[in-house]
């Protein structure tokens, strides 16, 4: 059986790579590659994948909301996530996005398309050790405002910036970024902004 392989990463060398390198494989076939995060699931519609290798950072929208959408529109299609940031907190997202992979870019090509094929199967891939960090880290702690209020924050926009962004007011803001910054036990917005991104709160 050809398994048919969708590739989604935006550094154009990399996809390339993956493609040539998943292509070597007797029995895969990549149908469709894209570089941006909204062109995911048109393209899996139009090509109907086996399995769907995301990024989680890229353009348009990104790998883990893409997941979602997908694990919605097309159920029969398997989503791994590749990506460099082998975070705790962004395997928690991804699982809730319909993730039943997720592989780090440094692994070697034979553990990928190991993974590929073992999600085939119905399993679930997940590197133990980025497992068991997940475990310890916990949920994230931020409520869904207030991680959108740091994700304004990231830019380094002003508070009333922000307000408008979000159609929020002012104090609400504050309020929210006050919470953020307690909850990361940081020392200002930006600190708090790094902590939660390190730990894929964001």
């Amino acid at each position: 059986m050809t398994i048919r392989l969708l590739l989604a990463d935006d550094q154009e060398l990399i996809r390339s790579a993956l493609s040539a390198l998943l292509d070597l494989e007797e029995d895969f076939e990549v149908v469709a590659t894209v570089g941006r995060g909204d062109q995911v699931v048109g393209a899996a519609l139009a090509h109907r994948p086996d399995v769907a290798l995301l990024d989680i950072e890229m353009p348009g929208l990104d790998g883990l909301a893409a997941a979602a959408v997908l694990a919605e529109q097309l159920p029969e299609c398997r989503v791994v996530v590749l990506t460099t940031f082998g975070r705790a907190g962004y395997l928690r997202r991804a699982m809730t996005a319909g993730a039943v992979g997720f592989v780090v870019k440094d692994t070697s090509p034979e553990a990928l398309a190991d993974a590929v094929r073992r999600v085939m199967r119905g399993e679930r891939v997940v590197d133990p050790a980025l497992a068991a960090a997940t475990l310890a880290a916990g949920d994230s702690p931020l409520t869904g405002r207030e991680r959108d209020v740091l994700n304004a924050a990231r830019s380094g926009a002003s508070v009333a910036e922000i307000a408008a962004t979000l159609y929020l007011s002012e104090g609400t803001v504050r309020n929210y970024l006050s919470g953020a910054i307690t909850k990361t036990a940081a020392r200002n917005r930006t600190e708090a902004v790094r902590i939660a991104d390190d730990r894929g709160w964001l």
